[in-house]
């Protein structure tokens, strides 16, 4: 039997292709969520959309630092696995609950799968990178979702398996799905939620600046991650004419605003992926990105927080980006790729 642990948005959508292959495998398993991630917006309402079923454990752990948050994990999935003995513990992309599963397996001679394996931002002051690269580094069964991810793993002696990304397959499945906006084109859509952005005042403020510069010419949409909603409660009660600020939205949703807007500012590593692969042009406010792929391609451009370059980025891509080249994410087959190589490699 195999647990899957996984506990924030980007995992739910991870997961959905990885659990419908296993269900068509015939491959039994049992679903952890970390409570990571526990707000209705970012996780019941993602499980409901993606027909997932409801986890065999929920933790409700919440949120914290990132240490207490990773120690309450270590003591409850350790629990868990005692408890039921897995042959095999499946780990999904780069977050605390990722870094507390995969450790807390090795620990106990569980086996660890890596969904996502071998991405690199090569920036160590991201938690993310560090959650990804320690997790590559005790698992025993590495799930590529590109060519450059196995070159990386290889670099540092790690054998992956090229896969396919199982975010390519959701959004093969879900993207079919008709939705209707509410807004009228043309929008831009933003999303800004990653620590090197919102808990630095500055920089959070010079991307707000160059987004209100943004939304004199063209309207911006705004899902607003809970988190960053709280870090900027004052602020964001008076919101710039023509930022529109809204609840997060379904996985639906957002695949649908994503391909309706006229370009995307973000700092999200799914978002970027889900802009090229729907041939929206994107514009990311981060100094490193775990998706190369995207920018080499010339749909994704890397730009500093100075206001005018946002919007200057912005109002380019919107002329520039390139979608003539080669999809890298795979056949839309990650998820059976990896249930069967599962089945025939590491049950007992």
């Amino acid at each position: 039997m195999v647990i899957h642990i996984v506990g924030a948005r980007p995992q739910f959508i991870k997961l959905a292709p990885v659990i419908h292959a296993f269900k068509k495998t015939g491959l039994p398993y049992k679903i952890v969520h970390t409570g990571q991630h526990y707000d209705y917006t970012m996780s019941d309402m993602h499980f409901e959309t993606l027909n997932l079923p409801a986890p065999d454990y929920h933790l409700d752990i919440g949120s914290g630092s990132h240490a207490r948050q990773t120690a309450m994990m270590l003591e409850e999935i350790e629990k868990v696995l005692i408890n039921e003995k897995p042959s095999l513990v499946l780990v999904y992309g780069d977050t605390n609950s990722t870094l507390a599963g995969s450790l807390c397996a090795a620990k106990l001679g569980v086996p660890v799968g890596h969904v996502e394996a071998g991405v690199r931002s090569f920036d160590r002051n991201m938690p993310e990178e560090i959650n990804r690269i320690i997790t590559d580094h005790i698992s025993q069964y590495h799930f590529c979702p590109t060519q450059n991810a196995m070159d990386l793993l290889k670099k540092e002696g790690i054998e992956g398996i090229l896969s396919g990304d199982v975010m390519y397959d959701a959004l093969i499945e879900f993207s079919q799905i008709s939705v209707t906006l509410p807004y009228c084109s043309p929008f831009i859509l933003t999303t800004i939620h990653r620590a090197e952005n919102t808990n630095n005042p500055g920089r959070f403020m010079n991307i707000w600046e160059g987004l209100t510069m943004i939304a004199r010419d063209i309207p911006v949409i705004f899902p607003m991650h809970p988190r960053t909603r709280d870090l900027y409660p004052d602020m964001l009660k008076s919101s710039a004419d023509g930022i529109t600020i809204i609840e997060p939205v379904s996985y639906l949703y957002m695949l649908a605003m994503i391909r309706d807007a006229a370009c995307i500012v973000t700092d999200s590593g799914g978002v970027q992926k889900e802009a090229f692969l729907l041939k929206t042009p994107c514009v990311t406010v981060r100094d490193t990105t775990e998706w190369p792929e995207t920018v080499e391609a010339g749909a994704n451009t890397m730009i500093d927080t100075g206001p005018e370059s946002i919007y200057n980025a912005a109002m380019e891509m919107m002329q520039s980006a390139v979608f003539d080249h080669a999809n890298p994410f795979g056949n839309g087959e990650a998820g059976i790729n990896i249930a069967r190589y599962i089945k025939h490699t590491c049950m007992d």
